[in-house]
Protein backbone atom coordinates (compact mmCIF):
# COMPACT_ATOMS: atom_id res chain seq x y z
CA UNK A 1 0.00 0.00 0.00
CA UNK A 2 0.86 3.73 -0.02
CA UNK A 3 0.96 6.49 1.74
CA UNK A 4 0.33 9.33 -0.34
CA UNK A 5 1.19 13.32 0.87
CA UNK A 6 0.51 12.61 3.91
CA UNK A 7 2.90 15.57 6.34
CA UNK A 8 4.61 16.11 3.30
CA UNK A 9 5.58 12.69 2.36
CA UNK A 10 4.86 9.95 0.09
CA UNK A 11 5.55 6.53 0.84
CA UNK A 12 5.12 4.32 -2.01
CA UNK A 13 4.80 0.17 -1.80
CA UNK A 14 4.91 -0.38 1.96
CA UNK A 15 4.48 -4.00 3.55
CA UNK A 16 3.98 -5.04 7.32
CA UNK A 17 7.65 -4.21 8.32
CA UNK A 18 9.11 -1.35 6.86
CA UNK A 19 12.71 -0.38 7.15
CA UNK A 20 14.39 3.16 6.38
CA UNK A 21 17.80 3.81 6.24
CA UNK A 22 19.54 7.27 6.45
CA UNK A 23 22.58 9.07 7.54
CA UNK A 24 22.12 11.79 10.50
CA UNK A 25 20.58 14.89 9.52
CA UNK A 26 18.66 13.02 6.53
CA UNK A 27 15.37 13.98 8.17
CA UNK A 28 14.54 10.08 9.07
CA UNK A 29 12.62 11.36 12.22
CA UNK A 30 11.33 13.98 11.39
CA UNK A 31 9.43 12.37 8.27
CA UNK A 32 8.61 9.41 10.78
CA UNK A 33 6.82 12.12 13.28
CA UNK A 34 5.10 14.03 10.36
CA UNK A 35 4.07 10.89 8.43
CA UNK A 36 2.16 9.57 12.15
CA UNK A 37 0.75 13.10 12.77
CA UNK A 38 -0.78 12.96 9.42
CA UNK A 39 -1.89 9.72 9.20
CA UNK A 40 -3.62 10.35 13.16
CA UNK A 41 -5.33 13.48 11.45
CA UNK A 42 -7.09 11.23 9.15
CA UNK A 43 -9.53 9.20 11.25
CA UNK A 44 -11.87 8.25 8.07
CA UNK A 45 -8.59 6.82 6.55
CA UNK A 46 -6.61 5.36 9.08
CA UNK A 47 -6.99 3.69 12.36
CA UNK A 48 -4.21 3.76 15.65
CA UNK A 49 -0.85 5.49 14.91
CA UNK A 50 1.85 5.45 17.40
CA UNK A 51 5.71 7.41 17.31
CA UNK A 52 8.24 5.89 19.37
CA UNK A 53 10.99 8.48 19.85
CA UNK A 54 14.54 7.41 19.54
CA UNK A 55 15.74 9.13 23.36
CA UNK A 56 13.71 7.50 25.40
CA UNK A 57 14.48 7.68 29.37
CA UNK A 58 13.17 7.05 32.77
CA UNK A 59 12.35 3.77 34.56
CA UNK A 60 10.25 1.20 34.71
CA UNK A 61 7.96 2.36 38.20
CA UNK A 62 4.74 3.13 38.23
CA UNK A 63 3.40 6.90 38.49
CA UNK A 64 0.07 7.79 39.48
CA UNK A 65 -0.05 11.07 37.81
CA UNK A 66 0.84 9.88 34.08
CA UNK A 67 -1.68 7.11 34.17
CA UNK A 68 -4.00 10.32 35.43
CA UNK A 69 -2.66 12.38 32.42
CA UNK A 70 -3.59 9.48 29.95
CA UNK A 71 -7.40 9.17 31.44
CA UNK A 72 -7.90 12.97 31.18
CA UNK A 73 -6.45 13.43 27.55
CA UNK A 74 -6.22 10.45 24.61
CA UNK A 75 -3.83 12.98 23.22
CA UNK A 76 -1.30 13.66 25.99
CA UNK A 77 0.71 10.47 25.01
CA UNK A 78 1.20 11.34 21.24
CA UNK A 79 2.09 14.68 22.04
CA UNK A 80 4.90 13.27 24.57
CA UNK A 81 5.95 11.08 22.25
CA UNK A 82 6.31 13.57 19.02
CA UNK A 83 9.57 14.92 20.96
CA UNK A 84 13.06 13.74 20.25
CA UNK A 85 13.14 13.00 24.20
CA UNK A 86 11.18 11.39 26.07
CA UNK A 87 12.44 11.15 29.87
CA UNK A 88 9.12 9.40 30.80
CA UNK A 89 9.19 7.28 28.72
CA UNK A 90 9.37 3.98 30.85
CA UNK A 91 7.04 5.17 33.71
CA UNK A 92 4.56 6.30 30.55
CA UNK A 93 5.32 2.24 29.72
CA UNK A 94 4.55 0.48 32.88
CA UNK A 95 0.94 2.88 32.71
CA UNK A 96 0.18 1.23 29.73
CA UNK A 97 0.97 -2.02 31.12
CA UNK A 98 -2.05 -1.88 33.11
CA UNK A 99 -4.26 -0.87 30.27
CA UNK A 100 -2.93 -3.86 28.10
CA UNK A 101 -4.15 -5.88 31.60
CA UNK A 102 -7.32 -3.90 31.05
CA UNK A 103 -8.21 -4.64 27.40
CA UNK A 104 -7.25 -8.24 27.79
CA UNK A 105 -9.42 -9.12 30.66
CA UNK A 106 -12.47 -7.24 28.41
CA UNK A 107 -11.81 -9.55 25.87
CA UNK A 108 -11.95 -12.38 28.14
CA UNK A 109 -15.19 -10.86 29.78
CA UNK A 110 -17.18 -10.22 26.59
CA UNK A 111 -16.48 -13.26 25.60
CA UNK A 112 -14.80 -12.39 22.46
CA UNK A 113 -11.78 -15.35 23.49
CA UNK A 114 -13.71 -18.98 23.94
CA UNK A 115 -9.94 -20.44 24.21
CA UNK A 116 -9.84 -21.67 28.19
CA UNK A 117 -6.13 -20.93 28.40
CA UNK A 118 -6.61 -17.66 27.20
CA UNK A 119 -5.30 -15.33 29.82
CA UNK A 120 -3.19 -12.11 30.39
CA UNK A 121 -0.07 -14.86 31.77
CA UNK A 122 0.32 -15.03 27.68
CA UNK A 123 0.89 -11.61 27.47
CA UNK A 124 3.37 -11.72 30.17
CA UNK A 125 4.93 -14.31 28.79
CA UNK A 126 5.64 -12.61 25.78
CA UNK A 127 7.37 -10.01 27.40
CA UNK A 128 9.91 -12.93 29.58
CA UNK A 129 10.48 -14.98 26.47
CA UNK A 130 12.60 -12.28 25.47
CA UNK A 131 14.63 -11.84 28.44
CA UNK A 132 17.52 -13.96 29.37
CA UNK A 133 18.11 -13.05 33.23
CA UNK A 134 15.15 -11.78 34.30
CA UNK A 135 11.44 -11.72 34.17
CA UNK A 136 8.35 -9.39 35.03
CA UNK A 137 5.24 -11.13 37.15
CA UNK A 138 2.37 -9.69 37.85
CA UNK A 139 1.79 -7.90 40.79
CA UNK A 140 -1.20 -5.85 42.34
CA UNK A 141 -1.28 -2.27 40.03
CA UNK A 142 1.38 -3.63 37.49
CA UNK A 143 4.35 -5.75 37.58
CA UNK A 144 7.60 -6.55 39.97
CA UNK A 145 10.99 -7.71 37.98
CA UNK A 146 12.80 -10.68 39.16
CA UNK A 147 15.93 -12.72 38.83
CA UNK A 148 14.89 -14.79 36.24
CA UNK A 149 13.84 -18.23 38.30
CA UNK A 150 14.16 -17.66 41.56
CA UNK A 151 12.55 -14.80 43.73
CA UNK A 152 15.13 -12.50 43.97
CA UNK A 153 13.41 -9.40 43.47
CA UNK A 154 15.28 -6.24 41.45
CA UNK A 155 14.37 -2.65 41.42
CA UNK A 156 14.00 -1.02 38.32
CA UNK A 157 17.32 0.63 38.89
CA UNK A 158 18.85 -2.22 39.02
CA UNK A 159 18.11 -3.74 35.46
CA UNK A 160 20.25 -2.82 32.85
CA UNK A 161 19.33 -0.18 30.38
CA UNK A 162 18.77 -2.87 27.28
CA UNK A 163 17.01 -4.64 29.92
CA UNK A 164 14.81 -1.78 30.75
CA UNK A 165 14.75 -1.14 26.91
CA UNK A 166 13.07 -4.42 25.94
CA UNK A 167 10.19 -4.35 28.70
CA UNK A 168 9.66 -1.16 27.38
CA UNK A 169 9.37 -1.35 23.71
CA UNK A 170 7.68 -5.24 24.34
CA UNK A 171 4.53 -3.30 26.17
CA UNK A 172 4.20 -0.32 23.54
CA UNK A 173 4.10 -3.05 21.20
CA UNK A 174 1.41 -4.82 22.82
CA UNK A 175 -0.84 -2.43 23.80
CA UNK A 176 -0.48 -0.79 20.33
CA UNK A 177 -1.39 -3.87 18.72
CA UNK A 178 -4.47 -4.25 21.10
CA UNK A 179 -5.81 -0.65 20.18
CA UNK A 180 -5.84 -1.03 16.65
CA UNK A 181 -8.73 -0.56 14.55
CA UNK A 182 -10.39 -2.92 12.58
CA UNK A 183 -10.90 -2.50 8.93
CA UNK A 184 -8.28 0.59 8.99
CA UNK A 185 -4.85 1.18 8.40
CA UNK A 186 -2.86 1.05 11.38
CA UNK A 187 0.72 2.07 11.73
CA UNK A 188 3.16 1.53 14.32
CA UNK A 189 6.32 4.62 13.92
CA UNK A 190 9.46 2.89 15.71
CA UNK A 191 12.68 5.38 15.72
CA UNK A 192 15.30 3.96 16.32
CA UNK A 193 14.71 0.98 18.28
CA UNK A 194 17.76 -0.96 18.26
CA UNK A 195 19.15 2.58 20.72
CA UNK A 196 20.61 0.70 24.10
CA UNK A 197 19.93 -3.13 23.13
CA UNK A 198 22.72 -5.54 22.30
CA UNK A 199 22.30 -6.58 18.53
CA UNK A 200 21.20 -10.14 19.95
CA UNK A 201 17.97 -8.21 21.75
CA UNK A 202 17.51 -6.32 18.48
CA UNK A 203 17.38 -9.57 16.47
CA UNK A 204 14.94 -10.87 19.24
CA UNK A 205 13.02 -7.73 19.16
CA UNK A 206 12.35 -7.83 15.20
CA UNK A 207 11.04 -11.56 15.33
CA UNK A 208 8.54 -10.43 18.06
CA UNK A 209 7.52 -7.75 15.65
CA UNK A 210 7.34 -10.27 12.98
CA UNK A 211 5.09 -11.94 14.93
CA UNK A 212 3.10 -9.47 16.27
CA UNK A 213 2.29 -7.84 12.70
CA UNK A 214 1.29 -11.53 11.38
CA UNK A 215 -1.22 -12.11 14.02
CA UNK A 216 -2.63 -8.62 14.47
CA UNK A 217 -3.54 -5.75 11.56
CA UNK A 218 -1.03 -3.04 11.77
CA UNK A 219 2.08 -2.20 9.83
CA UNK A 220 5.37 -1.18 11.33
CA UNK A 221 8.03 1.77 10.19
CA UNK A 222 11.32 1.57 11.20
CA UNK A 223 14.07 4.50 11.40
CA UNK A 224 17.28 2.61 12.19
CA UNK A 225 21.20 2.29 11.38
CA UNK A 226 21.05 -1.09 12.23
CA UNK A 227 22.07 -3.71 10.25
CA UNK A 228 21.48 -6.09 13.25
CA UNK A 229 17.90 -5.13 12.43
CA UNK A 230 17.66 -6.10 8.90
CA UNK A 231 19.76 -9.02 9.33
CA UNK A 232 17.10 -10.00 11.34
CA UNK A 233 14.14 -9.18 8.86
CA UNK A 234 16.07 -10.47 5.56
CA UNK A 235 14.72 -13.56 5.27
CA UNK A 236 11.09 -12.49 5.77
CA UNK A 237 8.89 -11.68 2.98
CA UNK A 238 6.98 -9.15 4.30
CA UNK A 239 9.79 -6.60 4.79
CA UNK A 240 10.53 -3.64 2.23
CA UNK A 241 13.62 -1.17 2.96
CA UNK A 242 13.95 2.22 1.83
CA UNK A 243 16.76 5.05 1.59
CA UNK A 244 16.45 8.48 2.60
CA UNK A 245 18.49 11.51 2.00
CA UNK A 246 18.21 15.14 3.12
CA UNK A 247 14.48 17.00 1.90
CA UNK A 248 13.74 13.53 0.29
CA UNK A 249 10.02 13.09 0.47
CA UNK A 250 8.85 10.47 -1.76
CA UNK A 251 10.54 7.03 -0.68
CA UNK A 252 9.85 3.64 -2.06
CA UNK A 253 9.98 0.46 -0.64
CA UNK A 254 11.52 -2.59 -1.91
CA UNK A 255 11.90 -5.69 -1.09
CA UNK A 256 15.04 -6.77 0.47
CA UNK A 257 17.10 -8.46 -2.09
CA UNK A 258 19.83 -11.00 -2.66
CA UNK A 259 22.08 -7.97 -2.92
CA UNK A 260 21.54 -6.59 -0.03
CA UNK A 261 21.65 -9.59 1.82
CA UNK A 262 25.11 -9.89 1.03
CA UNK A 263 26.33 -6.19 1.19
CA UNK A 264 24.60 -4.61 3.78
CA UNK A 265 25.92 -6.83 6.69
CA UNK A 266 29.62 -5.40 5.55
CA UNK A 267 28.34 -2.44 7.06
CA UNK A 268 28.98 -3.47 10.61
CA UNK A 269 26.02 -3.53 13.28
CA UNK A 270 26.07 0.36 13.46
CA UNK A 271 26.48 1.94 9.56
CA UNK A 272 27.39 5.27 10.76
CA UNK A 273 30.41 4.53 13.00
CA UNK A 274 33.67 5.33 11.32
CA UNK A 275 34.15 1.85 10.71
CA UNK A 276 33.26 1.22 7.37
CA UNK A 277 34.94 5.15 6.35
CA UNK A 278 38.50 3.07 7.56
CA UNK A 279 37.48 -0.28 5.80
CA UNK A 280 35.42 0.29 2.89
CA UNK A 281 33.86 -2.62 0.78
CA UNK A 282 35.77 -3.84 -1.89
CA UNK A 283 33.48 -6.18 -4.28
CA UNK A 284 35.09 -8.80 -6.19
CA UNK A 285 34.08 -11.27 -8.83
CA UNK A 286 33.56 -14.44 -6.92
CA UNK A 287 35.26 -16.66 -3.83
CA UNK A 288 38.75 -17.11 -4.95
CA UNK A 289 39.45 -13.75 -5.22
CA UNK A 290 37.35 -12.74 -2.00
CA UNK A 291 39.75 -15.59 -0.33
CA UNK A 292 43.06 -13.71 -1.66
CA UNK A 293 41.81 -9.99 -0.05
CA UNK A 294 40.90 -11.63 3.11
CA UNK A 295 44.55 -13.07 2.93
CA UNK A 296 45.87 -9.63 2.11
CA UNK A 297 43.91 -8.05 5.12
CA UNK A 298 44.85 -10.78 7.56
CA UNK A 299 48.81 -10.47 6.37
CA UNK A 300 48.86 -6.65 6.16
CA UNK A 301 49.13 -6.19 9.89
CA UNK A 302 46.47 -3.11 9.52
CA UNK A 303 47.93 -1.60 6.57
CA UNK A 304 45.57 -2.39 4.01
CA UNK A 305 41.79 -2.22 5.34
CA UNK A 306 38.95 -3.38 2.91
CA UNK A 307 36.29 -5.34 3.52
CA UNK A 308 35.82 -8.05 0.56
CA UNK A 309 32.74 -9.06 -0.77
CA UNK A 310 32.12 -11.65 -3.11
CA UNK A 311 29.48 -11.33 -5.67
CA UNK A 312 29.21 -14.82 -7.57
CA UNK A 313 30.25 -13.34 -10.87
CA UNK A 314 30.79 -10.52 -12.89
CA UNK A 315 27.51 -10.20 -13.80
CA UNK A 316 26.20 -9.12 -10.70
CA UNK A 317 28.81 -6.86 -10.09
CA UNK A 318 27.29 -3.74 -11.67
CA UNK A 319 23.67 -4.48 -9.37
CA UNK A 320 26.25 -4.51 -6.98
CA UNK A 321 27.94 -1.46 -7.58
CA UNK A 322 24.28 0.48 -7.65
CA UNK A 323 23.45 -0.70 -4.48
CA UNK A 324 26.81 -0.02 -2.59
CA UNK A 325 26.57 3.11 -4.09
CA UNK A 326 23.25 3.77 -2.97
CA UNK A 327 24.01 2.64 0.67
CA UNK A 328 27.16 4.88 0.72
CA UNK A 329 25.69 8.21 -0.19
CA UNK A 330 22.61 7.72 1.82
CA UNK A 331 24.02 6.68 5.21
CA UNK A 332 27.94 7.63 5.02
CA UNK A 333 29.41 11.04 4.98
CA UNK A 334 33.04 11.07 2.83
CA UNK A 335 33.22 7.67 2.45
CA UNK A 336 33.82 5.56 -0.60
CA UNK A 337 33.83 1.75 -2.24
CA UNK A 338 35.37 -0.40 -4.47
CA UNK A 339 35.05 -3.06 -6.98
CA UNK A 340 37.51 -5.07 -8.66
CA UNK A 341 37.32 -6.83 -12.14
CA UNK A 342 39.25 -9.56 -13.90
CA UNK A 343 40.23 -7.91 -16.73
CA UNK A 344 39.49 -11.23 -19.26
CA UNK A 345 39.34 -9.95 -22.66
CA UNK A 346 38.36 -6.30 -22.20
CA UNK A 347 40.08 -3.44 -21.89
CA UNK A 348 41.67 -2.30 -18.64
CA UNK A 349 39.57 1.15 -18.01
CA UNK A 350 35.98 1.72 -16.33
CA UNK A 351 34.57 4.67 -15.32
CA UNK A 352 33.98 5.25 -11.77
CA UNK A 353 30.60 5.61 -10.19
CA UNK A 354 30.79 7.83 -7.54
CA UNK A 355 31.76 7.25 -4.44
CA UNK A 356 32.33 3.31 -6.01
CA UNK A 357 36.11 3.45 -6.97
CA UNK A 358 35.78 0.65 -10.30
CA UNK A 359 38.88 -1.09 -11.41
CA UNK A 360 39.87 -3.80 -13.23
CA UNK A 361 43.16 -6.13 -13.41
CA UNK A 362 45.92 -5.87 -15.92
CA UNK A 363 46.20 -9.31 -15.63
CA UNK A 364 43.75 -11.46 -17.66
CA UNK A 365 42.06 -12.70 -14.50
CA UNK A 366 43.21 -13.43 -10.02
CA UNK A 367 44.66 -16.67 -11.02
CA UNK A 368 47.33 -14.68 -13.28
CA UNK A 369 48.86 -13.17 -10.06
CA UNK A 370 49.85 -16.98 -9.17
CA UNK A 371 52.67 -16.61 -11.75
CA UNK A 372 53.99 -13.09 -10.72
CA UNK A 373 57.61 -13.17 -9.62
CA UNK A 374 56.55 -11.99 -6.57
CA UNK A 375 54.91 -15.00 -6.48
CA UNK A 376 56.71 -17.39 -7.81
CA UNK A 377 59.87 -16.27 -5.30
CA UNK A 378 57.58 -17.26 -2.33
CA UNK A 379 57.03 -20.46 -3.39
CA UNK A 380 61.33 -20.71 -4.12
CA UNK A 381 60.73 -21.11 -7.86
CA UNK A 382 62.14 -18.87 -10.64
CA UNK A 383 59.67 -18.40 -13.65
CA UNK A 384 62.46 -19.83 -16.15
CA UNK A 385 63.01 -23.13 -13.87
CA UNK A 386 58.54 -23.12 -13.81
CA UNK A 387 58.64 -23.31 -17.29
CA UNK A 388 60.99 -25.90 -17.52
CA UNK A 389 58.54 -28.29 -15.33
CA UNK A 390 55.86 -27.49 -17.41
CA UNK A 391 57.73 -29.10 -20.21
CA UNK A 392 58.81 -32.31 -18.61
CA UNK A 393 54.51 -32.33 -16.79
CA UNK A 394 53.44 -32.48 -20.70
CA UNK A 395 55.73 -34.82 -21.91
CA UNK A 396 54.30 -37.20 -19.12
CA UNK A 397 50.60 -36.35 -18.95
CA UNK A 398 49.35 -36.27 -22.60
CA UNK A 399 46.14 -38.08 -21.21
CA UNK A 400 45.43 -35.18 -18.76
CA UNK A 401 41.91 -33.34 -18.31
CA UNK A 402 43.49 -30.15 -18.96
CA UNK A 403 46.92 -31.16 -20.74
CA UNK A 404 45.54 -29.08 -24.29
CA UNK A 405 45.19 -25.96 -22.15
CA UNK A 406 48.60 -26.64 -20.93
CA UNK A 407 50.24 -27.19 -24.07
CA UNK A 408 47.69 -24.01 -25.34
CA UNK A 409 49.62 -21.84 -22.31
CA UNK A 410 53.04 -23.99 -23.57
CA UNK A 411 52.48 -22.82 -27.54
CA UNK A 412 51.05 -19.26 -27.20
CA UNK A 413 54.62 -18.34 -25.39
CA UNK A 414 53.66 -18.74 -22.18
CA UNK A 415 52.07 -15.34 -21.33
CA UNK A 416 51.14 -15.77 -18.01
CA UNK A 417 49.67 -12.12 -18.10
CA UNK A 418 47.28 -12.92 -20.33
CA UNK A 419 46.54 -16.92 -21.05
CA UNK A 420 43.24 -18.48 -19.11
CA UNK A 421 45.02 -20.50 -16.70
CA UNK A 422 41.88 -20.33 -14.51
CA UNK A 423 41.27 -24.19 -15.34
CA UNK A 424 45.08 -25.39 -14.86
CA UNK A 425 46.07 -23.36 -11.55
CA UNK A 426 45.79 -26.31 -8.98
CA UNK A 427 48.27 -28.13 -12.09
CA UNK A 428 50.26 -25.13 -11.81
CA UNK A 429 50.55 -25.47 -7.73
CA UNK A 430 51.74 -29.34 -7.72
CA UNK A 431 54.10 -28.59 -10.55
CA UNK A 432 55.74 -25.91 -8.21
CA UNK A 433 55.55 -28.73 -5.53
CA UNK A 434 53.33 -26.63 -2.95
CA UNK A 435 50.33 -27.67 -1.21
CA UNK A 436 49.59 -24.30 -0.37
CA UNK A 437 46.50 -22.62 -1.77
CA UNK A 438 47.40 -20.58 -4.21
CA UNK A 439 44.79 -17.90 -2.72
CA UNK A 440 46.72 -17.82 0.02
CA UNK A 441 50.18 -17.02 -1.47
CA UNK A 442 49.05 -14.54 -3.71
CA UNK A 443 47.58 -12.56 -0.95
CA UNK A 444 50.58 -12.87 1.08
CA UNK A 445 52.86 -11.33 -1.72
CA UNK A 446 49.79 -8.34 -2.28
CA UNK A 447 50.16 -7.14 1.30
CA UNK A 448 53.72 -7.05 1.01
CA UNK A 449 53.81 -4.74 -1.96
CA UNK A 450 54.03 -0.76 -1.61
CA UNK A 451 54.38 1.76 -4.25
CA UNK A 452 56.14 5.56 -4.25
CA UNK A 453 55.29 8.21 -7.11
CA UNK A 454 58.26 7.14 -9.35
CA UNK A 455 56.92 3.50 -9.39
CA UNK A 456 56.67 1.90 -13.07
CA UNK A 457 53.58 0.29 -13.52
CA UNK A 458 54.23 -2.09 -16.57
CA UNK A 459 57.97 -3.74 -15.54
CA UNK A 460 57.45 -7.58 -16.78
CA UNK A 461 56.60 -10.26 -14.44
CA UNK A 462 56.28 -7.99 -11.54
CA UNK A 463 52.80 -8.17 -9.85
CA UNK A 464 52.48 -4.29 -9.56
CA UNK A 465 51.86 -4.55 -13.22
CA UNK A 466 49.28 -7.30 -12.87
CA UNK A 467 47.49 -5.40 -10.48
CA UNK A 468 47.35 -2.17 -12.72
CA UNK A 469 48.02 1.19 -11.77
CA UNK A 470 44.32 2.26 -10.55
CA UNK A 471 44.05 -0.83 -8.54
CA UNK A 472 47.45 -0.36 -6.83
CA UNK A 473 47.34 3.55 -6.19
CA UNK A 474 43.46 2.92 -4.35
CA UNK A 475 43.97 -0.39 -2.66
CA UNK A 476 48.07 -0.86 -2.05
CA UNK A 477 49.80 1.82 0.37
CA UNK A 478 52.07 4.50 -0.75
CA UNK A 479 55.73 4.14 0.49
CA UNK A 480 56.76 7.00 2.82
CA UNK A 481 59.82 6.67 1.62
Amino acid sequence: MDISNTGGYTLKNLNKINIVLGKNGSGKSTMLRLVEQGTSSQNQTYGKTKYITPERGGALVYEAGIEQSLTNDINWLSGQRRRNQATGFRQQSVAQYRRLETLVLREIEKEKRQENDYTFDIYVSKINSLLDNIEVKRHDMTFKIYRKGTTAELGAESISSGESELISLEIESLIFSKECVAEKENFLFLDEPDVHLHPDLQVRLMHFLKDLVTENNFKVLIATHSTAILGALQTYADTHLAFITFDQKELDFKTISEVYRKVLPVFGAHPLSNVFNEAPILLVEGEDDERIWQQVVRSSGGKIKIYPCSVDSVSNMNDFEQEAQKIIQTVYDNAKGYSLRDRDDGTEAIDDLSPMVRMKLSCRNAENLLLSDEVLGMLNITWDRLKERIESWLNANAQHPHFSTMNGFKNGGYDRKSYDIKEVRNDLMGIIGSARPWEVIVGQAISNLTWTDNTGFEEEGKMLSYLGKKAVENLIPKSSS
